[in-house]
């Protein structure tokens, strides 16, 4: 009897604590993100396309080499006229400063309008082994409120000097932006932003 009896109290203790029963997930701290391993060359042009879309930091700092996986550090080479106009160029822009003008840019732009990234006359170039220069024409658009100072468009050309590092993923390490002759360049956009 006693048997019986503790059978049916260790029975009952399991069916009113809900030890079996599955719980909600909890919600994730980051959106949905579309961001791909750059396991080929062509992916780190995506994630980085990507990044816009989203406006996710996190994935756009991942297009830049990481000083845990390479012996490379990251280097922006500004535009000529961004240089004359923004003193932070010639102390030197590295990931911290992407991460800053790029966050910047994110809460200037409305949650639900995109910030369009286009890339035109692409070349992918080997500078042998596992490292590429990756060159394009870029136009930006940021549907920021008109009124300010801030231009909406940017055009202009782009090299990517990019290496796999050793996770085996393409990241960039080196940027060069030139200015076209009519709209401000993306460098003078990162000055404004930072």
């Amino acid at each position: 009897m006693l048997k019986k009896l503790s059978i049916l109290i260790i029975a009952f203790l399991f069916i009113s604590c809900d030890i079996f029963t599955t719980r909600e997930a909890d919600p994730p701290d980051q959106s949905a993100s579309n961001f791909t391993p750059a396991v080929e060359r062509e992916m780190v042009i995506s994630n980085l396309k990507n990044a816009f879309l989203d406006k996710n930091v996190v994935n756009y700092i991942k297009c830049f080499v990481d000083s845990n996986y390479s012996k490379k550090r990251y280097t922006f080479s500004a535009s000529s006229e961004a240089l004359a106009l923004f003193q932070i160029f010639s102390e030197g822009w590295g990931l911290r400063e992407e991460r800053i003008y790029f966050s910047n840019m994110i809460t200037k732009v409305p949650q639900d309008f995109p910030i369009a990234l286009s890339l035109s006359n692409e070349n992918f170039s080997s500078l042998g082994g596992d490292s590429l220069v990756y060159s394009a024409t870029y136009f930006i658009n940021l549907p920021i409120q008109s009124g300010g100072s801030l231009p909406q468009n940017y055009e202009g050309n782009l090299e990517f000097k990019m290496l796999r590092d050793s996770k085996s993923e393409w990241v960039i390490y080196f940027w060069k932006d030139t200015k076209s002759q009519t709209l401000p360049s993306w460098s003078e956009m990162k000055g404004s932003l930072y």
